[in-house]
């Protein structure tokens, strides 16, 4: 048996988690105060994903980097990947929210979008 305990994000409450495992099987959840606590500590556990932000360079206009994200989370253990692949994007200004920027960022089937204007 293993005993993880984590801090679940979903909400301002920050609750305690702690997650009993056998191997690969989730043995008990407990901690949580809502049912999306339980659903963060099955998927932190089995399969941790994130979202990613950062800025993308923009040429051709005022800004020098736009704000940008990931549309959704991304596995993990692709963040590395995903941020060499966003530091070595170029947009061309002007730059719109929403706009995809990188598509299918490093094979996650994720975009890339801009969460800012850039001129």
């Amino acid at each position: 048996m293993e005993i993880r305990e984590l801090t679940c994000i979903n909400c301002p409450m920050g609750c305690l988690l702690t997650v009993e495992t056998d191997g690969d099987e989730i043995k008990d959840i407990s901690g949580y105060t809502c049912p999306r606590g339980r659903t963060y500590a099955e998927k932190e556990v089995t399969n941790p994903t994130r979202i990613v932000t950062s800025t993308v360079k923009v040429v051709g206009g005022k800004n020098e980097r736009v704000a940008c994200k990931t549309e959704h989370d991304i596995p993990k253990d692709k963040i590395f990947a995903v941020m060499e692949a966003i530091n070595a994007a170029e947009v061309q200004a002007p730059v719109v929210i929403g706009e995809v920027l990188i598509s299918n960022v490093a094979g996650t089937g994720v975009d890339v979008v801009a969460t800012a204007h850039a001129i």
